[in-house]
């Protein structure tokens, strides 16, 4: 285990080390994330939480590796064929396995990543594996308000915004209820990115009257407050004005599979992605 793993393990068990925002007794998306997909970056609440989902819906730690599964190979993408050089994730989570800006600097190590969350607890455990990395930095915004991302100055002087910029949305516009208009959101940072930039979505499906998804997602917004599962006519609108990459917007396990996607069948309709770009 390496220096930073070790801190990220300890700090998770000390409230030392908790920024003083934090509410131990509530379960939180981002550690929820963490610990379906084996991570130690949770607590007691997020496990228990997220186990009584386990229990009636098992393909919720199925969904959470489509998610990872679905990013990586979107970041693949935009670095290795597409070129763009700096990435802006919204939505963060926890480190778990590769990271954003390690997949990205596989390929090329000058790759400018911004990480942005709203969670504190987030920020300190990326910005602990950060250390003498001047090619990646974080910001703490809300997805729901695009202005304090985009018009932020840490970064538009971190990103030369004459230049394409790749923009993750993977899980995170589905956490946004509809008062908060999600395609407005979508829309506002199309508008903010230059030419050439792209936009890379996954969220959760429902295809219309599925009752699993519907129960599901009443789970989840009664223990996390958030997580919505819209329809294809509900989603597309987000990809308005951008081309689509092939294949298009699909089932997230059918964008450009390799072999970590996942290939459980009765899973594969609840979650939905593609990437779209700004001409």
């Amino acid at each position: 285990m390496s220096a930073s793993q070790e801190w990220l393990r300890t700090s998770m068990r000390s409230t030392h080390s908790m920024p003083p925002e934090v509410d131990r007794n509530a379960p939180s998306v981002s550690r929820a994330y963490d610990y379906a997909l084996g991570g130690r970056n949770n607590f007691d609440v997020d496990r228990k939480a997220i186990d009584a989902i386990f229990e009636k819906f098992p393909g919720v730690r199925v969904l959470a590796v489509t998610h990872r599964s679905f990013l990586c190979r979107g970041v693949r993408y935009l670095v290795g064929e597409a070129g763009v050089r700096q990435l802006i994730d919204v939505g963060a989570r926890l480190p778990n396995q590769e990271t954003v800006h390690e997949i990205a600097h596989e390929i090329d190590p000058s790759v400018r990543v911004v990480y942005v969350d709203r969670d504190p607890v987030v920020l300190a455990h990326l910005q602990a594996t950060l250390k003498d990395n001047d090619t990646v930095t974080t910001l703490q915004a809300e997805l729901a308000d695009p202005s304090s991302i985009f018009d932020n100055p840490k970064i538009r002087e971190f990103l030369d915004f004459d230049k394409p910029i790749g923009v993750l949305l993977t899980g995170s516009l589905h956490l946004l209820s509809d008062s908060q208009d999600p395609v407005r959101v979508a829309r506002l940072i199309k508008e903010a990115v230059p030419s050439g930039s792209y936009l890379l979505i996954c969220n959760l499906l429902n295809e219309g009257n599925n009752e699993v998804a519907a129960r599901l997602q009443q789970e989840l917004v009664d223990r996390f407050g958030t997580g919505w599962f819209r329809t294809w006519e509900q989603q597309r609108p987000y990809f308005e004005g951008l081309e689509l990459v092939e294949p298009g917007f699909v089932y997230a396990n059918d964008w450009r599979p390799d072999e970590d996607t996942p290939t459980d069948s009765e899973w594969r309709t609840f979650m939905c992605g593609g990437l779209g770009r700004k001409p």
